[in-house]
């Protein structure tokens, strides 16, 4: 304590020094030189008091501690006092993080988030175990093989539900509406995201499905593009529509790359953290390989984080016209920092997004130019809304203080029945936007 303490006290007569020069302010800065001594000094006092529990705890608990454990539990608890997406990851999760973010590992195809101590489902991925099983978004997962999941970190629930091919689990959801927990039994799979699908319409539009930014989105969102346009020649091609809905974002270069296959030239997204210095431009690069073909993309309630960059570039580019519901607004930036061998990685927010045009998405989303809200079956209209970033405890605050929340999410199984994919249809043909879709809203688009 002795080390720390000459610190401060150099640091405080730096700057007293600096006050005999500066003047008139002096007042002032003596104050604030104060208050940061003070501040450190408690700081200090804290980690004393940590290292004594600690000590305590190792010395005196019923059973000898795993001393390893009782720090992965400190960082843990410590982390979660900032944000829901900042996290700690021990050797084994940052492992399956970089797994997942190559497109292929083992398990069940679950986009998941911790809310309030609990596992809650982002989306499935398409063609998973957990989508087949009818797991949908928004439910809670409380109970993993019969254990509950309330204690655990969200890397800690998500090792538990991965594992090797064939291998069975079980889970207990609880479902919005549903009158009691449903349990579900899976097997695991290996899974490949596969992140871009894509068919044709009427002979004359392309449609094309991100369903995640991982390693392999722009690659495949390339080969769909040109797939389309050896099915569709370019004098009858009218258009693409790109459905962003339920994509639970991904990699930030994935989302430049992914903007920058629509786009000749611009910014695409900017990134702003705590110093002015620290403010980062993302540029398209590459050209627009559709040659400036009409653009629809759909968004809803469950379109996050990279989605969002994607929707929120085109749209103010005046690239696309946006169709669906409000986004997420998970509009922060998770820098992964290793923290050297066998000690696993840091997620830590360390920004925020801003689209081309300057507005945040955190905690507001990217409303799109027309919403059209879909038709809900009875049985799952208390499952049509996700509430969004701004509900999760802990977010991060919205820049300029105003936040949204809540956006409809369903998306019907049947394209018959897909309002805004019709009306994107309709957009692309020319025709009445509202037409399939007697909801729909025309908003004007911002300038």
């Amino acid at each position: 304590m002795r080390k720390n303490m000459t610190f401060l006290l150099g640091t405080a007569t730096g700057v007293c020094l600096t006050l005999l020069v500066a003047g008139p302010q002096g007042a002032h800065l003596v104050a604030a030189a104060k208050a940061a001594v003070e501040s450190n000094s408690d700081t200090y006092s804290k980690l004393n008091l940590f290292g004594d529990v600690f000590e305590r705890i190792r010395t005196d608990y019923v059973e000898k501690p795993d001393d390893s454990k009782l720090m992965e539990g400190a960082i843990n608890g410590m982390i979660s006092a900032l944000d829901p997406h900042s996290r700690y990851m021990n050797a084994k999760g940052w492992s399956d993080m970089q797994e997942t973010t190559h497109g292929e590992f083992g398990g069940l195809g679950i986009e998941v988030t911790m809310e309030e101590g609990l596992v809650k489902v982002v989306t499935p991925i398409d063609d998973t175990p957990a989508s087949r099983a009818g797991i949908m978004s928004g439910d809670v997962i409380t109970q993993i093989d019969d254990d509950a999941i309330q204690g655990l970190t969200l890397d800690q629930a998500v090792v538990k539900m991965k594992g090797p091919a064939d291998s069975k689990i079980k889970l207990k959801i609880v479902r919005k509406g549903a009158d009691a927990p449903i349990d579900i039994a899976l097997v695991r799979e290996v899974i490949r995201v596969r992140p871009v699908r894509y068919h044709t319409d009427g002979g004359d539009i392309g449609y094309i499905r991100i369903t995640s930014f991982n390693e392999q989105t722009t690659d495949g969102l390339r080969k769909a593009i040109a797939a389309i346009s050896k099915e569709i020649p370019q004098d009858k091609l009218a258009g693409y529509v790109v459905d962003l809905r339920n994509n639970p974002g991904g990699l930030l270069d994935q989302a430049v790359s992914v903007s920058s296959t629509f786009m000749n030239r611009g910014e695409v997204v900017s990134t702003r953290g705590r110093l002015p210095e620290e403010t980062q431009r993302f540029t398209a690069r590459g050209g627009d390989i559709t040659k400036g073909k009409p653009l629809v993309v759909l968004i809803n309630g469950g379109s996050a984080s990279a989605s969002e960059i994607v929707a929120g570039a085109l749209h103010d580019h005046k690239r696309a016209t946006l169709i669906g519901t409000r986004s997420f607004g998970k509009g922060s930036v998770q820098t992964i920092i290793p923290l050297g061998t066998n000690n696993g990685a840091l997620a830590l927010t360390t920004a925020r997004y801003y689209t081309p045009s300057g507005r945040s998405i955190q905690a507001q989303g990217v409303m799109p130019d027309v919403e059209v809200i879909q038709d809900v079956p009875d049985e799952l209209k208390t499952r049509a809304e996700l509430k969004g970033e701004a509900s999760m405890r802990g977010h991060l605050a919205a820049a300029d203080g105003t936040e949204q929340t809540g956006s409809q999410s369903y998306v019907p199984p049947s394209e018959k029945d897909d309002k805004a994919l019709n009306a994107a249809f309709n957009q692309l043909r020319g025709g009445s936007v509202n037409a399939n879709a007697p909801t729909a809203v025309k908003r004007p688009v911002p300038n």
